[in-house]
């Protein structure tokens, strides 16, 4: 009796050490991707437009680091530099604003964004044997609930009462058109994304996402699966790009039109929490379209399911090149495409895309039908 409660015990204290390395883990590897995807997005934004971007930020000409002193590292330390910039400017607060939500504002952007990770499979796991030969399996994901696409879709979308709060707190018009816009963005392209989701939910037969993720192992990617898996993947990536307030549909910030738009008076770290959420949106979206339609962590000829620690290994790595390939791919587009009119943003979510995505469900609802019939 004793020795089962010592190994119960054990095996408790053993779950919550590995559940606070996963958190440890996935936050510090985000917070390194990010800085990386700043210097990414300002080099190709400089090669697009035939120009050298960042390459002065690096190493110092101390003479500590001998012949490398003075080596502008390619400006790999200028999102470092951009950091220490926003964390010694000054922190105002306008004389007009509502205090308490100009505060809080930033932080119910950044918050949900990031709980929203919780849910995201990066890799199947592995089995953690005892002594006594009884096994414990880690599941590479920090919550499993079961309902993984709604919890994340659900935190997403909570986001941007933060933009709309920090646009009417400020006291700014130029802030309040800004999170206006960003409420009717959200609606016109949230609607899409749904259905799009239902109709994969609908496929896979599951909302979990790790099984999603299985599924497509066995039965072939989302974006292959059906007549219509291409065209469930293009609505999807648009609509994820509106939902991050990416070019070509950054209306609300619009620096042509709005100067900053809903972070217009922000400034120092409230103005870095808006950033960071920004670039955590664009995160989470990628793993979204990566579990929903390529196939999440699973590769041909790659056990999926592999549960020794160094073959689990390949799902991390598989799932972060895929997440890796949708954010190159997030600069691009930002960098090549102009921005739409505010009148083409709307045409495009509620006479194109809504309309696509309803033949979209509808179809998969009579081939799934048709399929289990035969």
């Amino acid at each position: 009796m004793f020795l089962a409660e010592v190994s119960e015990t054990a095996r408790t204290a053993l779950e919550l050490l590995f559940n606070a390395a996963k958190v440890l883990v996935v936050f510090g590897v985000i917070m390194t991707v990010i800085p990386g995807m700043i210097w990414l997005e300002r080099k190709m934004a400089a090669w697009i437009q035939l120009r050298d971007g960042p390459t002065k930020v690096g190493l110092p000409n101390w003479k500590i680091f001998g012949p490398l002193a003075g080596w502008g590292m390619f400006g790999l330390l200028q999102p470092l530099a951009d950091m220490f910039k926003l964390i010694l400017k000054e922190d105002f607060i306008p004389r007009r604003a509502s205090k308490v939500l100009f505060v809080l504002a930033p932080a119910l952007v950044f918050a949900p964004i990031a709980m929203a990770f919780a849910v995201i499979p990066w890799g199947h796991g592995f089995t953690y044997t005892f002594e006594d030969g009884s096994h414990f399996f880690v599941n590479y994901q920090i919550a499993d609930f079961g309902v993984g696409v709604l919890f994340a879709l659900a935190f997403l979308s909570l986001a941007v009462h933060g933009l709309s709060l920090g646009g009417w707190a400020s006291n700014n018009k130029y802030s309040l058109f800004g999170a206006v816009r960003a409420g009717a963005q959200l609606i016109s392209y949230e609607a899409a994304m749904f259905m799009v989701i239902l109709a994969m939910i609908m496929t896979y037969g599951t909302l979990d996402l790790g099984d999603m993720a299985l599924n497509q192992a066995d039965h072939g990617w989302g974006i292959v699966r059906g007549p219509l898996g291409w065209l469930a993947f293009i609505i999807f990536s648009i609509c994820a790009y509106a939902e991050s307030n990416r070019l070509p549909f950054d209306f609300p910030e619009a620096e042509a039109e709005l100067i900053g738009g809903y972070h217009t008076e922000f400034g120092s770290m409230k103005f870095a929490m808006f950033f960071l959420g920004e670039y955590y949106g664009m995160v989470i979206q990628s793993c979204l379209v990566v579990l929903l339609f390529l196939g999440g962590w699973t590769f041909p000829g790659i056990d999926p399911r592999a549960d020794t620690f160094v073959a689990s290994l390949a799902g991390p790595l598989i799932f972060c090149l895929k997440v890796g390939a949708f954010l190159w791919l997030y600069i691009q587009v930002r960098w090549t495409l102009p921005r739409f009119r505010f009148d083409q943003l709307m045409n495009l979510g509620w006479k194109k895309l809504i309309p696509l995505s309803l033949v979209l469900v509808v179809v998969t609802a009579i081939i799934l039908n048709l399929s289990e019939r035969h």
